[in-house]
């Protein structure tokens, strides 16, 4: 590529380098015919004033993989998709980072506005057949923001302002529609680069809230947090470790989708809110938004429930009928320490919250299956676990169980969204890997997971990129989930008495270790438990020395738990 002058001359061109000056240091792209002034703009720039594109060839796995990085490094990426057609392969992806409020900036083409006079124009059928009344719908409900650009000096503002907005909390992605005419177009003459927009900074809590919690505190004989995620520099997993130590407050970790503490903390009451809130008095849901359910587990009728976060109320979530005694807008880590500072330490509550996790971690043992059978989802988890390092992280879709793990720390697991789109862990931990090849990198996923997230365009990602990834399928060769779910409504209806649950089964499956090595990957089937250390030591060692990515299919036993 040619050195040549940073001075974007278009539209597409502001557009890059906007990109980059906002930190986005990958464009996840799956190109289409709306991508040439993009392309041209990429090859025209020095390399160092535009992100770095990186060619996706499937629009779900490029949304998953910004996903990831921004879990592993917290710094927000962009992915482009081609039109309407890979915007709607894309929204599946973006309701995910949506749910698990991941900045992101999504950006797609547009069909060409004008059919002549002007640079752009459409020139083949399908910007004919692809044009929308409204193209920014399918994703809207899922985004911060949108909006479609009409002129070229509106690239730089936009983006800027767009990427702004989605580093704000609480964070999520935003969406800008890019017709061809804008992009292609130079900029008019005098165009200067838009100012910077920083984005918000987190909320202070209000001092007469704390000062009221801070009181129930003091009168709490037990007192539990409930917090489901943190942030991707773990300081709010550290805060709440010390904070939650020195107070006497349980830690509970419900339905997690980004841990917080390591599985030795002594404030850690593990991970079902039913045993957690077991006799509390003081409940605090922080930035959790499904701390509990309702139906099943829900706190005593004598407990004070208070709930902290960016947004408290979970105002996306269209019905969230939790009690809340006392709702506090706050980012959750100066909440903590807002509240430290207002407390007393209580030696004798934190002692029994000790006492407590030491007895669950005692009974989180697991044992090894029988020689000859399969291995069972803890057993599963539990040597995943095993060799994990220090550093390691794993992504856990319908896969991974944490509490018969021994987590080192913060962000050592990532659970699905609870959106539930399938297909985001292995393009999520590609994503994670891509930040960090030399990093352990886990995707633990079930048999249909895997299938849902394109596995051959994924091992194309992995051997195209170097990206020595460790992937993990649980396959029980069902749909176990929707089988529990139909047991949970119907346990003594005729579905169950079925030797074969109807839309449940996935046999006969695909060969997933031929799938692997036609990308060069490493695979293996486990049919037997007690085989998988072994398997897992192999796996790890190819990544280790031979730099590829590995793949074990694992034999799982259908059980009511995941």
């Amino acid at each position: 590529m040619a050195e040549t002058d940073a001075t974007a001359e278009t539209g597409a061109e502001a557009l890059l380098t906007a990109l980059r000056a906002c930190g986005v240091r990958y464009l996840f792209a799956n190109a289409g015919t709306d991508f040439p002034p993009l392309i041209e703009g990429l090859a025209r720039l020095p390399a160092a004033s535009v992100p770095t594109p990186v060619t996706i060839p499937h629009e779900t796995a490029a949304v998953g993989m910004a996903h990831g990085f921004w879990l592993a490094t917290g710094e927000p990426q962009a992915i482009m998709v081609h039109v309407n057609v890979g915007l709607a392969n894309a929204v599946m992806g973006v309701i995910n980072a949506r749910a698990d409020n991941v900045p992101l900036v999504v950006l797609s083409g547009r069909t060409p506005l004008t059919e002549t006079g002007r640079p752009g124009g459409r020139v083949t059928p399908i910007q004919y057949g692809q044009e929308m009344f409204d193209q920014t719908s399918l994703v809207r409900e899922a985004v911060k923001f949108d909006y479609e650009v009409r002129y070229p000096e509106q690239c730089d503002s936009l983006l800027r302002r767009a990427a702004s907005v989605a580093c704000s909390a609480p964070e999520g992605p935003v969406y800008l529609s890019l017709p061809r005419e804008p992009l292609t177009e130079r900029l008019p003459d005098g165009h200067r680069p838009s100012p910077d927009m920083a984005p918000a900074r987190p909320a202070a809590p209000d001092p007469d809230a704390i000062d009221r919690l801070a009181g129930w505190l003091a009168e709490a004989e037990t007192a539990v947090i409930l917090c489901q995620r943190g942030d991707p520099a773990a300081e709010l997993g550290r805060t709440l470790s010390d904070v939650s130590g020195r107070l006497g407050i349980g830690v509970c970790e419900p339905f997690p989708v980004r841990n917080l503490l390591a599985s030795d903390d002594p404030a850690l009451l593990g991970y079902d809110p039913a045993d957690a809130l077991s006799g509390a008095d003081l409940v605090i849901a922080l930035d959790s938004g499904v701390p509990w359910i309702a139906r099943t587990s829900p706190p005593s009728d004598r407990a004070r429930i208070v709930h902290i976060g960016p947004d408290p109320l979970f105002g996306h979530m269209p019905v969230r009928g939790y009690r809340s005694d006392l709702s506090i807008t706050a980012d959750p880590r100066l909440a903590l320490l807002a509240l430290e500072e207002r407390s007393t330490p209580n030696p004798g509550r934190a002692s029994r919250v000790a006492e407590r996790a030491a007895k669950r971690r005692a009974s989180s043992v697991t044992e090894a299956p029988a020689e000859d059978a399969p291995a069972t989802p803890a057993w599963f988890s539990h040597c995943i676990s095993e060799i994990m390092d220090d550093d390691a992280i794993a992504f856990s879709e319908l896969g991974l169980l944490p509490g018969v793990m021994s987590l080192k720390g913060p962000n050592r697991f990532f659970g699905n969204p609870h959106s539930g789109g399938l297909g985001w862990g292995l393009p999520a931990a590609l994503g994670a890997q891509l930040a960090d090849r030399d990093r352990l990198v886990i995707a633990a996923i079930g048999d249909g997971s895997y299938m849902f997230a394109n596995p051959v365009a994924c091992h194309q990602i992995a051997e195209a990129l170097e990206l020595p990834v460790l992937i993990v399928v649980k396959n029980n060769a069902m749909w176990n989930a929707v089988r529990r779910a139909v047991k949970g409504g119907y346990p003594d209806g005729a579905a169950m008495k079925r030797n074969e649950m109807p839309l449940t089964s996935l046999e006969p499956l695909p060969d997933f270790a031929a799938v692997a090595r036609a990308s060069r990957a490493h695979a293996e089937r486990v049919e037997h438990g007690a085989d998988l250390p072994a398997a897992l030591a192999r796996a790890v060692d190819v990544i280790r020395t031979e730099r590829r990515h590995a793949l074990l299919d694992v034999r799982v036993t259908a059980t009511d738990v995941l």
